[in-house]
């Protein structure tokens, strides 16, 4: 009696670690997960930042400027658009430079203009050039001016460097958790080894023997998956009071939900991924086998 309730204690208790190895390992995961989507969002913020201007020319009135830009509003490429008048940009020259073009040329010599921002799929040097090329014969358009060739290819290529990099550290944090997660399981079979050697002596199947320890430990991972999305909300939820008050910008309770669920299906699978194979180990060992 006594020895069956130490070995259920040791048994409970090698879940136990289980729960707490996995959740710790799921937290990290968790992490990169919400900083990937945060830098997801935050890449679209910046690249639908890039602003186009279209300048027409000085004989161009203000309601030709607004016609364009009803055109460039129902183009796939366009996300807001504003038409600047000719009495905006004079008045943004003088706050600007200081001068009163009025009393210089005695008329207003500056044009209107349609500024527009991109969307974050066409912030790119070819597409650019793609949109500058069909504004540009535009009747009335004089110049169409773009961002920086160099900025647009310096945003993606570090937008693009931050994901591999994330994605990376995806990877390694995985394959490390797996290996933790699967010694940590294997333990907890290691101390159930001759209860699988007494079923098999009593004729049980491997898919019998396999089944118990494998939701077992499906469901020791699942609970992982919810404790530790559990302190991920918690960290949500009181990071504006400690400074990050901008926080839901770029991580909804939405995105934390995803995480949430992928944290229990990663934990679910990985467990009982190590659970089949550690319990595999001892399907076919001799009695003497199991001392080792």
């Amino acid at each position: 009696m006594k020895q069956e309730k130490e070995a259920k204690i040791s048994y409970w208790a090698a879940h136990f670690t289980t729960i707490v190895s996995v959740t710790l390992v799921l937290v990290i995961i968790g992490l990169i997960s919400l900083m990937s989507i945060g830098a997801a969002k935050e890449t679209q913020r910046l690249r639908e930042q890039l602003e186009v201007n279209v300048v027409m020319g000085d004989s161009v009135a203000d309601a030709t400027a607004d016609s364009l830009a009803k055109v460039i509003r129902t183009q796939p490429y366009c996300k807001e658009v504003k038409v600047i008048t000719k009495a905006d940009a004079l008045k943004n020259w003088k706050r600007d430079t200081g001068e009163d073009l009025m009393e210089i040329f005695g008329v207003n010599p500056l044009s209107p203009e349609v500024s527009f921002t991109l969307k974050a799929d066409y912030a790119s040097p070819a597409s650019l050039e793609n949109v500058r090329s069909a504004l540009v014969s535009v009747p009335g358009v004089e110049a169409v001016v773009l961002p920086e060739a160099r900025l647009v290819d310096t945003m993606n290529d570090n937008i693009t460097r931050l994901f591999w990099i994330l994605g990376g550290i995806a990877v390694v944090m995985i394959l490390i958790s797996f290996v933790l997660i699967n010694n940590t399981v294997h333990l907890t079979i290691y101390s159930r080894r001759f209860t699988i050697h007494t079923m098999q002596l009593v004729g049980a199947t491997d898919g019998f023997i396999r089944r118990p320890f494998v939701l077992n430990n499906m469901l020791s991972g699942l609970i992982a998956g919810v404790v530790a999305s559990g302190l991920l909300a918690c960290v949500l939820a009181f990071a504006p009071g400690a400074g990050f008050s901008d926080i839901y910008d770029v991580i909804s309770w939405l995105d934390m939900a995803g995480v949430a669920a992928g944290l229990m299906l990663i934990g679910a699978l990985l467990c009982s991924m190590a659970a089949l194979i550690a319990t595999s180990r001892y399907l076919h060992k001799d009695y003497d086998q199991l001392f080792r």
